[in-house]
């Protein structure tokens, strides 16, 4: 009954407008809508797209409505979870509109080679091919949205005052990663090593393939141990939604250094010290299956930091103005 009570609470001052993060998620969408009717002889399939905006718009508009009907809890974090739910949507939305670009693959690769003198994602699994370490590093790379989940019913359940400005955080980074996925095309190394040849890699040459990636998504074969039930999670959801984009910078990286920080500002210890060692696999899991190039990972923890200051500073601004 105490659950009943908590999730159907009324807000004593309830939100008449959108939430801050679906005004973010109106204005993307608008961006893309625009670069889709601007290009839309170079999109492929475009109709689509478009329609798939349209229903977005009509379920974030429903959603709304719900909201005013019965303006509690439940109903604000169904708006939420609807928005974070339709991340695996826009994902793949990103390479439909990205592969009008040519990649720049060829460069990432090469800035790896002169920090390194080689490809850190060819040797690291070559080199570290031990069924259990396979394991961790795939259940690393899972472990992303599970995060995300944690620290979201976290906030919700045990800091709901700051659970607005928390998923404006998290869904704010993501669609900010989401524009430079679209305007800086970059497949990543499961994509662009089959393409161009194993041996031209470890020979250290990286050609520019232009906009080869734009009809041929095939990727290389997950590294590890091939029996593992973590290397089947990851295989299954590569099959299902991976695509040749977004690899520059690694948001898997860039969103749980995000989810850390945040958990950090909560001062939940054990929330905190539970999701460090995750966070680390995660990291060396992203070079490790391919995802990423090591030049993504400081991108992504690096973009992390400015998103989450910028963020969290407008985030506050933003519930400043709505008490």
């Amino acid at each position: 009954m105490n659950i009943f009570r908590y999730l159907f609470e009324k807000d004593k001052k309830p939100r008449k407008g959108l939430l801050a993060v679906e005004w973010v998620i109106m204005g993307y969408l608008l961006l893309t809508l625009l670069l889709i009717l601007f290009t839309y002889t170079k999109v492929q399939n475009p109709e689509p797209l478009l329609w798939g905006r349209f229903r977005i718009v009509m379920m974030t508009l429903a959603l709304w409505f719900v909201y005013r009907l019965i303006p509690c809890r439940f109903t604000i974090f169904c708006r939420v979870v609807a928005q974070m739910g339709l991340l695996s949507w826009w994902y793949p939305d990103t390479y439909e509109l990205n592969r009008i670009f040519p990649c720049y693959d060829h460069l990432f690769a090469t800035y790896d080679q002169r920090l390194f003198g080689f490809q850190p994602a060819l040797l690291f699994s070559q080199t570290c091919s031990h069924p259990i370490f396979s394991e961790l590093m795939h259940f690393g790379y899972t472990s992303y949205f599970p995060l995300i989940a944690l620290v979201t019913l976290y906030y919700f359940l045990c800091r709901y005052s700051e659970f607005e400005r928390a998923t404006f955080i998290i869904l704010t980074a993501f669609f900010a990663y989401y524009v430079i996925f679209i305007f800086l095309p970059v497949a990543g190394p499961q994509f662009y090593y089959p393409a161009v040849g194993m041996e031209q890699i470890a020979q250290g040459i990286f050609p520019d393939l232009g906009h080869y990636f734009a009809d041929h998504q095939e990727m290389i074969t997950l590294p590890g141990w091939s029996d593992g039930f973590f290397y089947h999670m990851v295989e299954h959801a590569h099959a299902a939604g991976e695509r040749p984009t977004a690899a520059f910078p690694s948001s898997h990286v860039g969103i749980t250094t995000i989810l850390v920080f945040l958990a950090w500002k909560a001062r939940c210890r054990w929330l905190f010290w539970v999701m460090i060692p995750v966070y680390i696999l995660l990291c060396l899991s992203t070079v490790y299956i391919f995802a990423h190039y090591a030049v993504d990972v400081f991108a992504g923890w690096g973009s992390a930091i400015v998103i989450f200051v910028v963020l969290h500073f407008l985030g506050g601004k933003i519930c400043e103005f709505r008490k």
